[in-house]
């Protein structure tokens, strides 16, 4: 099962993108949440995603659906739990945020559900059901990190995970690190520039 795509965008499309990787091109179905975070002329650029692959005997052709984090493919995968909410028709319904949809769910705000795309009454109170009391965790994700992983191949992306991964830094510390250089220099593009306007911080603190 595909889980996992990294590789050469081809083309987009109409909340779909086709990603090239060892020859194969993939056609992935995005969510709103995702498509919002393609940038204009994504086409050409380097992309990973997260996927949620599908195929039964009623879908013969193989679906996948990518997401920007694994946070929002758990959220996605709890969601099709919910009897008649099939993988298509939430991929479709995701308009917003996960944490907000998940924060209306465990407060049971049915009208806030009903702002789901599709999703009228009936579904509303049925995904309140079942998912009530699951998905707390998703409602606690930070606003920074969830803007910080919005965009695969998004260069704050990038520096956060390099502070974290390869200079030991804790996450919440790094995604401060890389908000305060942003606040003090938004002009700056790269990550290379981010790099040095987040150590520039760090030694005028010293």
């Amino acid at each position: 099962m595909i889980r996992y795509i990294s590789g050469r965008v081809m083309k987009t499309d109409n909340n779909t993108v086709v990603v090239r990787t060892g020859g194969i091109g993939y056609e992935i179905l995005l969510p709103e949440i995702v498509w919002k975070t393609m940038r204009q002329g994504t086409d050409d650029a380097d992309i990973e995603l997260f996927i949620s692959y599908h195929q039964t005997q009623q879908q013969p052709k193989p679906v996948l659906i990518g997401f920007n984090s694994e946070i929002e493919l758990e959220f996605f995968e709890q969601l099709i739990k919910v009897k008649d909410i099939g993988p298509v028709t939430a991929a479709k319904c995701l308009t917003l945020p996960v944490p907000v949809i998940a924060r209306a769910i465990e407060d049971r705000d049915v009208s806030t559900v009903m702002k789901l795309k599709g999703i009228g009454r009936r579904k509303a109170d049925m995904i309140i059901s079942v998912l009530n009391g699951k998905v707390g965790k998703y409602a606690l994700l930070k606003e920074e990190e969830k803007e910080l992983v919005a965009a695969a191949g998004d260069f704050k992306k990038q520096v956060v995970e390099v502070l974290v991964k390869q200079l030991g830094h804790a996450r919440s510390e790094a995604v401060v690190m890389v908000n305060s250089a942003l606040e003090r220099n938004p002009q700056v593009m790269t990550p290379e520039e981010l790099f040095e306007e987040v150590y520039r911080g760090t030694r005028t603190q010293g």
